[in-house]
């Protein structure tokens, strides 16, 4: 499908740099290179190296010029893209000026949605396309790279290959009961669909731990005033980003900044003390603190070896036993000093002092992280993706008692509810799918 306008745009970063690219798509694409090149012809995936002309004959620049011929292009449509000189200026003027020739100001995106309408991507790669551009650690690229290389449409096919043979099994046992079927087609339908919901559930659990890769995990450092918690946020920056005083309360909102840790890019959140204030700005800064441990995935929870483990300490611990579910990291700082806390209290905890080494909190750190991304299982990489895998298993799962009383007609909605749920993820089911399974597989209307 070659849509009936062109466009173009700047497709590197704004600032000084060597290079600049200027990308052209459409049919006018050639036409407008050679305008601005004054070239006869442009070999395609050959590099050119020319002079750049404006409306007056004028020369803005010496490039190179890359023509992709049209299906081999990344859009489908004919490519043409301008390598100039860096600078925001030069390539303004050539985007300027293919513009003058017939091109239009792509729109944000463009580019890669005429590549998805051309059939050249799907929605997966379209969507790791736009987070790898994004990304902000080792792992999140390698991540969106298998996704981009096709891992999870390859995932979705093999989901959908199998709901199809479901769907036109139960389809032709429905309309054609004298056909002869598998004696053991039911056995394999359940088999099929135990194996799927195994699959999915596994997915979404193994998204749900990842869910941090590509933004950057979440680490919210939560104690008491005056634990040491802006001290360590401080040492974690090797700079002094929060204010250090022995006055309770002197951090009242929430400062958060972001650190690499191994691999990973982490967001360290560090709040406000946790206590009971009468101050009313304090109060919402606590307020904050709680919300940051409810958004984090790891809490860093710091108690003070010096002092006696007292009410305000015992409500920390209370509250991160309620998020049992997440990472929880207890430090008992200030290391240094002559302990007078309870141990018992904590369990399992690390002992330092933010005055000397915080290397064993590294450690820990960058061993829960690790823990967290190096796994084969699948994983999805935005909203819309879990969305669609949660809506498929609920039906996979409510298909099951339909199967076993026989109802084939509420079966068969579930499976259908399901094929079009998972096939959301990369392209929308069509109904002749099945229809090609269901003919293709049987001898109907003999």
């Amino acid at each position: 499908m070659i849509l009936d306008d062109t466009i173009v745009a700047i497709a590197t970063a704004n600032g000084v740099g060597s290079i600049s690219i200027v990308r052209i798509s459409g049919d006018k694409a050639l036409e407008i290179a050679k305008i601005l090149s004054k070239k006869q012809e442009l070999k395609p995936r050959l590099a050119t190296l020319s002079s750049i002309y404006n409306s007056n004959d004028e020369i803005i620049d010496e490039a190179l010029i890359l023509y992709f011929k049209n299906p081999f292009s990344f859009t489908g449509e004919d490519v043409v893209e301008f390598q100039c000189h860096g600078g925001i200026a030069i390539s303004n003027i050539i985007m300027s000026e293919a513009i003058k020739c017939g091109a239009r100001l792509a729109q944000p995106g463009e580019f890669s949605k005429r590549a998805f309408i051309n059939g050249k991507i799907d929605l997966t790669k379209a969507e790791a396309i736009a987070k790898i551009i994004e990304a902000r650690s080792e792992d999140a690229v390698k991540l969106l790279a298998k996704q981009l290389k096709g891992e999870l449409t390859t995932f979705v096919n093999d989901i959908r290959e199998d709901l199809l043979f479901m769907l036109a099994y139960t389809e032709v046992n429905i309309d054609y009961a004298e056909e002869d079927l598998p004696a053991d087609i039911f056995e394999q339908i359940k088999n099929k669909l135990d194996n799927i919901e195994i699959k999915l559930e596994n997915t979404l659990e193994a998204s749900k731990r990842r869910e941090g890769l590509i933004e950057g995990f979440k680490v919210a450092i939560i104690g008491k005033p005056n634990v040491g918690k802006s001290s360590l946020l401080n040492k974690l920056l090797n700079f002094d980003r929060a204010i250090i005083s022995d006055i309770a309360g002197t951090t009242r909102d929430t400062i958060e900044e972001s650190v690499k840790i191994g691999t990973h890019i982490i967001k360290i959140v560090d709040t406000a003390g946790i206590r009971e204030a009468d101050d009313v700005i304090e109060q919402i800064g606590i307020e904050k603190s709680i919300k940051a441990v409810e958004e984090a995935d790891i809490v860093i929870s710091l108690f003070d070896n010096s002092k006696v483990c007292d009410k305000e300490d015992e409500k920390i611990l209370s509250l991160i036993n309620e998020y049992s579910n997440k990472e929880i990291i207890k430090v008992l700082n200030k290391s240094d000093l002559e302990n007078s806390f309870d141990k018992t209290k904590l369990e399992d905890y690390i002992e330092l002092s933010t005055k000397e080494t915080i290397n064993p909190l590294i450690y820990k750190l960058e061993s829960i992280l690790d823990s967290n991304t190096h796994s084969d299982d699948m994983t999805l990489i935005s909203k819309r993706q879990v969305d669609s895998v949660e809506n498929t298993l609920e039906h996979i799962k409510s298909s099951s008692m339909p199967l076993e009383t026989g109802e084939l007609e509420f079966f068969a909605y579930h499976i259908k509810e399901a094929l079009e749920y998972i096939s959301n993820i990369t392209r929308p089911y069509e109904n002749d799918e099945m229809l090609d399974v269901m003919f293709g597989a049987f001898c109907l209307g003999k």
